[in-house]
Parts: structure tokens; sequence; C-alpha cells
């Protein structure tokens, strides 16, 4: 079998070889860094002979017994005359040309480009020139100098070498992998219903290069369905990497424990889960930056990055925890460490922003380029809103205000322009005023003056930034700074498939900087907001070479795919629920009305349409509700009315330790101590989705509305978007995000094949087409409950009732 073929480049070559130093210099570097430097070698490619080529590609190969390097790149500049020949280096700095010291790997990227020059024309001696630009000035240094051709073999050969020691290690791994890959199993003795579907779904959408949308039913194991068929693809060269992406961290553990099941099975993989910085980090209270001088971590962080790379790589399982250990272990940033760990890497698990957020997404992935990836987008169904927010963004004039506020007079130019922004909101105010209805102002254009105004706000807090972080107000200055360029990026996004609005609102902040504000005491924010983000999901998704979208709930199929990117001609797949249908109990109260106008005279009956159905059967239920007024409302009547029952109300604002605290009541065994527990919760929030409770952990639950969102100016605008383009606005902004919080709250009872439960549907327009059409397969049938005895006799027979014996 001849050796694999790995392929790098002069500068991924050059930098994992000879990096060194601290994690960052503490200082602060423009984002469009990487513009000018482009901007500046054009300047000075233009400037050379007209026989001086720019941009050469160039490759050479390695070859050794058990493995063979492809190197490639782009020379800067190639100048061939009679007597010599020679290779042009070019970098660009903002730092003073005088005070660049001798930098061995921007000598070794020229070197190794003129090995390979000299190596394939038969040279004895190249010339080789480094040339730096200033980029505030335009001034050059130029050094060059003459490599015979063996000095540069050698110098080659043992810069080579240093890295064909991590490449035998990286290659060997994936010859076991593909090996192991080829050969393993399904790790369970045998598909659940519906599993291989999903499975083989997935793999033609992979090997096809496609996109595919499944609706797949709690129970059907979608996590393990989508990656071991996304395993067999990568083990036979139709992926090169998997990215399993989800909203909730424990989607992030499900897909783990997956990747340990198919280890089970024979198979071999490279697995990271990517944690955020603030979560991961050692120093998290050190400021906003990550500073050298103040933490051991960073400092010294490319001396040692290399010996904790080939250290962790003896395990398979990068987890969060492994990851924290071995960075203690070699002094290392966990964050950045993951991050240099993830090229190596088989499958990545993360969240959705890595992918898609063009505020976040990972540059050393999708910066310029696509690549041969995988995307499984587990939870689809929470993409939707998440896009939309990442797609959108917002100023306050609040912001502006306090910045201005805090830089005084000791930065006139920054100030000059943070005034002229300031007044610019202020006539935004007025516009509230004179265009709009006094609160709000809604235009479909995006006004070019005031992206002017942010632009130049950039640059003089740059100009700023980059004097260092001695300034008192550092910390509020860049915070403020990259909420401005998040705006400003998100502004060059703008299309038709955006709006943007001015509203007055609350101010957060003292009174007195309020009163300051304005007179009325009230901030002014301009948002730029995504109405469709399907545009940018599909630009996204071109980052990877094909995408699976799953989730329990995703439905309408057509909905979700219109919405997250997906063309006609796309894999949709809805599959059945693999649970007997006899162990659910669906009851109606179509009786009862729960819209906001009728709400108040609707407590007592929710109430007791709750203590009916808890009341035929020791156990936990859930209660969900479609806002926290509401379910206290019937939680204070509920508590009069039923004190001998354990009842729990979710808070707004909960921490983890008390959420933790809430699920912990479900941890009991309630049937055998005759104990009766209903936990009061919010549709759509933290205990709405993303819980799992089986057996006796949760019997029942009441889903009390249709689940709309909130009547609010954002989701008028999308049924105003998508009524114009003759697609069913209301439908589209409330009634499938309304009905998906349905679904996932019912979603809660029945887990596995053994659990039996009941659900309460309460609300009137729950008979009504629109919402009954969106009713799932497994809904059948459908017990119409008129008051609290019907639903105690309902219930009394399906507890009683033995499924094992029909």
């Amino acid at each position: 079998m001849p050796p694999r073929l790995l392929k790098t480049s002069v500068r991924e070559l050059v930098g994992f070889v000879l990096r060194s130093g601290d994690l960052v210099s503490g200082g602060f570097s423009r984002p469009d860094r990487l513009v000018e430097g482009t901007r500046g070698h054009q300047k000075i490619q233009r400037a050379r002979p007209a026989d001086y080529q720019a941009e050469v590609p160039i490759s050479y190969l390695v070859e050794t017994d058990e493995i063979a390097l492809e190197i490639s790149g782009r020379i800067d500049g190639l100048l061939v005359a009679e007597d010599a020949v020679l290779v042009e280096e070019i970098k660009t700095t903002e730092a003073d040309l005088d005070e660049i010291p001798e930098n061995p790997a921007h000598w070794a990227q020229a070197k190794l480009y003129a090995f390979m020059v000299a190596e394939q024309s038969g040279l004895d001696a190249i010339d080789v020139q480094l040339t730096y630009l200033q980029l505030e000035t335009y001034e050059r240094r130029e050094d060059c100098r003459t490599f015979a051709s063996d000095e540069l073999a050698a110098f080659c050969a043992d810069l080579i070498e240093r890295y064909l020691h991590w490449a035998r290690i990286y290659q060997q791994w994936c010859a076991e992998r593909d090996l192991a890959l080829e050969e393993f199993k399904f790790p369970f003795a045998e598909f659940r219903p519906g599993q291989r579907d999903l499975a083989a779904a997935t793999y033609r959408t992979i090997d096809g290069r496609g996109r595919a949308f499944a609706q797949a039913p709690t129970g059907i194991g979608k996590t393990i369905s989508t990656l071991f068929p996304a395993a067999k693809a990568l083990g036979l060269g139709h992926a090169e990497k998997i990215f399993y992406l989800t909203a909730k961290t424990s989607g992030r553990r499900v897909a783990e424990k997956a990747i340990d099941d198919l280890r089970g099975g024979g198979a071999r993989l490279k697995s990271l889960t990517l944690t955020a910085r603030d979560k991961i980090c050692f120093k998290p209270n050190g400021g906003s930056t990550c500073d050298p001088d103040q933490c051991e971590f960073a400092r010294g962080y490319y001396d040692r990055i290399n010996d904790a790379l080939e250290d962790i790589f003896t395990h398979d399982a990068f987890t969060r925890t492994l990851i924290e250990e071995c960075a203690q272990k070699h002094r290392v940033c966990p964050f950045e460490f993951s991050l240099d760990l993830a090229p190596w890497c088989d499958v990545i698990i993360c969240d959705y922003n890595y992918v898609f957020d063009p505020r976040a997404f990972l540059k050393r992935f999708f910066q310029d380029t696509s690549g041969q990836y995988a995307f499984l987008i587990d939870e689809a169904h929470n993409l939707v809103d998440r896009a939309r927010e990442m797609f959108s963004a917002d100023l306050c004039k609040s912001e502006i205000s306090g910045l201005k506020r805090l830089v005084g007079k000791t930065h006139p130019d920054l100030t000059q322009q943070l005034n002229a922004l300031n007044r610019y909101f202020a006539k935004l105010g007025k516009k509230v005023e004179q265009e709009g209805d006094g609160e709000c102002w809604v235009s479909p254009q995006l006004p070019t003056d005031l992206m002017a105004l942010v632009h130049n706000v950039l640059r003089a807090a740059e100009k700023v930034l980059e004097q260092g972080a001695a300034l008192p107000f550092w910390d509020e200055l860049i915070e403020c700074y990259f909420r401005v360029l998040g705006f400003e990026r998100i502004g060059e996004l703008f299309d038709e498939h955006y709006t943007t609005y001015t509203e007055k609102q609350g101010f957060d902040g003292s009174a007195e900087l309020a009163e300051r504000l304005s007179s009325e005491g009230r901030d002014i924010r301009f948002r730029i907001f995504c109405l469709d983000p399907a545009h940018n999901i599909c630009q996204a998704l071109e980052r990877g070479c094909a995408a699976v979208f799953f989730s329990a709930t995703l439905s309408p199929l057509a909905y979700f795919r219109d919405l997250l990117g997906g063309e006609e001609g796309d894999t949709l797949l809805s599959l059945g629920s693999p649970f007997p249908p006899e162990h659910l109990r669906l009851l109606l109260a179509d009786h009862i009305e729960t819209t906001y106008k009728k709400r108040g005279e609707s407590y007592d009956d929710i109430a007791e349409s709750i203590a009916a159905l808890v009341s035929q059967r020791a156990g936990n239920y859930l209660a969900f509700f479609p806002s926290y007024k509401y379910m206290e409302e019937v939680a204070t009547r509920f508590a009069e009315a039923h004190p001998d029952i354990d009842l729990l109300v979710q808070e707004s604002g909960m921490s983890d330790r008390q959420r933790e605290a809430f699920l912990s009541a479900f941890d009991a065994e309630p049937l055998q101590a005759e104990q009766y527990t209903v936990g009061f919760a919010v549709m759509g929030g933290v205990f709405g989705e993303g819980i799992d409770l089986v057996g006796e952990r949760l019997v029942g639950a009441v889903v009390v509305g249709v689940g709309l969102p909130q009547l609010c100016l954002e989701r008028d605008l999308i049924r105003h978007y998508f009524d114009e383009r003759e697609i069913p606005g209301f439908a589209y902004a409330y009634v499938y995000p309304g009905m998906n919080r349905v679904l996932q709250a019912a979603g809660r009872v029945i887990r596995t094949a053994s659990d039996r439960g009941a659900i309460l549907l309460v609300d009137r327009r729950f008979a009504q087409s629109r919402y009954r059409q969106l009713f799932p397969a497994s809904w059948h049938p459908v017990y119409s409950v008129r008051n609290p005895t019907h639903i105690a006799q309902s219930l009394t027979e399906f507890w009683h009732h033995d499924p094992a014996s029909t």
C-alpha cells in the first residue's frame, strides 16, 4: 500500500515547528489587519519590475517509507534574471521598522520557498529577500541574502523532519482509525424502528454532498443514528471531519456518550468537545483579553503547546475535563489549547455559533475556504431563532454616551466621533416621534450615514486601543469596540431579508445618566433585524460538504427547510414514534379558553383540571404555561385548593443550582411512596426541552395554550415579511414556533419503550385544523374531555388498563 498523503502549507509547517513565546502580545490588533496586509502586499508587488511574478503557486513532495507529505503555498514574489533568481517574502507590520527584531519564522518561510524553487530549477544558489512594509507610513525595510542550495537543503530538511515527527503520529492514527471504521459495526444488537432509515439518509446525504431535514421522535436514538453513518462516511473518505452542532450542554453530553458507544462497537475516533472561553478559562476575572503579564497560561503558551498536543493525543475522547487536566499539567490556556487540537480531531462537538455566527465562527476552518466537513445539526428547531439573533445586531445611545463620558477630553478624536454618533442617535429619537408611533419607527433601509459614523468611531477607537491596556477605561472601551464592530459586520450583511427599527426603551443604568440621555429618561435603541435567516445559513453551510438537520419536533418539515437554508430537492424525512401508542393517553380540554383576554376566567378551571390529572395516579407531573404571570396565578389557586400535593414553581433567572434542585424533586419513586408532585414551568424555558425524566420520574404533563410567542414588534415584522411573499406569515411567525414549544413540552413524557404517561392539552384552539394538523401521528386517538370529572374518568380507565394484555 502506498504511503498516506498528508497535506500542509508552508505557513502551517513553519508555524507549527517554530512557534514560541506568549499566546498574545497583550496589545491590540485591528480585525481588518488581514485585509490591510493583503493591500500592502499588492502595493509592493505592483511596484516591482515588469518581469516580477506575484503569488506564484508552488508545491514540494516529501516521501518516506511510511508517509508522503505535500507542502504547498504561494510565493509572494519571484524574479528570474539571467544571472540570479530572487524569492521575496513580504510581511506587513504596524510597528516601527527599526524595532522589528530578527524573526526566525519569517526567514524560515522565505528559505523554504527558496529551497523549493532551487530544488525544482536545479540552482546552486538563490537570493532570498525579506521585505517589511509599515502599514501607516508605507516605509519599507528590505533584507536580501544569498544562500547556497546545499545550505537551504540542510536547513529545510531539519525543519521538515521536525514536522514529520508529528505527521507520523497523526498518520499512524489515521491508518488505525480508517481500518477500525471500515470494520466496526453498529454498537447495539439491532436497530430500533426508524433508526436504520435515519442512518441511511444521513449516509446518503454525506456521500452525495447534500442536505437532509429529519423529524425523528424521541426514542429513535437520533444522535447515534447520525454519528454512526457519519463515521462510516469519514472512514471511506467522504468527509474529513464531522461537526456535531448542538444548542445545549445536555446535547453535547449525549453526543459524547454516543461516540463512546461507537467506540464500544470497535470504532476509533478522536472527538473534541469545545467549551466557551468564559466557561473554561482558568482566569475568568482577569479582564476581557488574554494578557501574558497577568496569566501564566498565556505566558509562554507557544513554548509548551506542541508538548501538550503530543501528550493529549494518546487519548481519544478530548472532553472538557481531560482538556482542563492536560492544560493545567502543561500550563497552557485550555480554550486556545482546544482550538489548536481541533484540526487533528475527527469529530468536533460544539455550539451552533462556531459554524454559523459571523462574529464567532472558527476562522481556522472557515475563514477563506470550505472543507470536506459534515455538519450534524442536533435539535435543529432551535436554530431558526438562534440564527435570527446571530445575524442581527443593535446599538443603544446609552452605550455611546457612557463611553463618551469615560473618555472625556483625554482622546479628542475619539470623543469627537462618539459625539457625532451620539447626536445621530438623538435624531433617531426624533424620527420615532415624527415618523413612528412615538415608541418605535420601522424602516426597510439601513442608513448609510449611520454606518459611516459607526465606521469612524471604530477607526478612532482603534488608534486609542493600539496604545495598550494601561488606559483607565480599557475594559469598557474594548467591550464597546467589539459591540460596535459586530454591529458593523451585521450591517455588511444587510439585504432584502432584513429590516431596521428604532425604539425608545427603559434605561437600566443610573437615574443621573438616564436624565442626561433624554428628557424622558429613556434610551434609544437601533436594531438591524434579520427577518429570514435562510440565506445566511445557506452561505454558512457552504463551508462544509453536507448537512443533516434533525430534531424530534422539526414540523412542518417544509417550514424548517425554508428557514434553515434548504432547497427544493433536499431530503425530507419524517419518522414515526417507536413507542407503543397505547402507552400514551392524550386528553384535550378544548372547552377552556387561554387567550390573553380570557385568561383571568380560566385560572380556577386549569387548576382543577391539573388536579384531576394528578389525582388518578401517584407520581411526578409537569404543567407548562405560556407566561410566568399566568403560571403564578394558577399556582396560587392550585396551592390553596390542593395543599396535599407537592408544588414546585419555576422562577425567572434560576441559577444552575436552583435548576438542579427543581429537577431533583423528580428523582424519587413516588408510586411506592404515594407521593404527588407537580412542577409548574414556562413553555419554551429551561424545563420545556432538553430534560430527560425517564420512567417514574415523569408520568404526565399539562400544556396550557398553543405556545404562541408573545405578540411583539419583531414577530409582526416577520409575519408581514412572509405575507408579502405570499407565504402564511402568521403561521411562520407565531403558529409553527408556538406548536414547536407545545411538542417539546409534551415530549417530556414517554422517553423509553416501557414508559407510560398522560398528556393534557388545554386550549380551545387545539381543536382548530391549523393546530390539529401539526399533531404528530403518535398523538392519536385524542380524547376530548369537558370537565375535571371527565378527565378523572378517562385516566382511571387508562391507568388501570394493562397494555400488555392486549
